[in-house]
């Protein structure tokens, strides 16, 4: 699975993901400032599913209407980097066969999936 993770997701995600397996592209480490539809235009175009704590990604995705591969919108009230890897490790544990295609929202107490296309 590839994961494209953005600049507000931090690097340590981008780090630990790596360190899973997975293959990442950090938009921190590798094209920091590049702009939001960049972003999501990338991962549509090179496959990624998008990890991002950014809400106007979910605008995009709605409103403009932006194909995607997936998109996990992180809504944090923790929003240090340990509450985000020990969350995302919950939702890879439980739910990684739903990520493709799907935008999800994740809190601390609670995962919504939403079909987009």
């Amino acid at each position: 699975m590839r994961f494209l993770v953005d600049e507000n997701a931090g690097v340590f995600v981008a780090h630990w993901l790596r360190e899973k397996g997975y293959e990442v592209f950090s938009v921190y480490e590798q094209a920091r400032g590049i702009d939001d539809d960049t972003i999501i235009q990338k991962a549509f175009d090179e496959n990624w599913i998008l990890i991002t704590s950014d809400k106007d990604f979910g605008e995009k995705v709605y409103r403009d209407q932006y194909p995607h591969r997936g998109v996990i919108l992180l809504r944090l009230e923790n929003d240090r980097y340990t509450n985000k890897i020990h969350i995302l490790q919950q939702v890879l544990e439980k739910y990684i066969e739903k990520l493709v295609d799907n935008f999800v929202v994740v809190t601390e107490t609670k995962i919504r999936f939403a079909t987009t296309q």
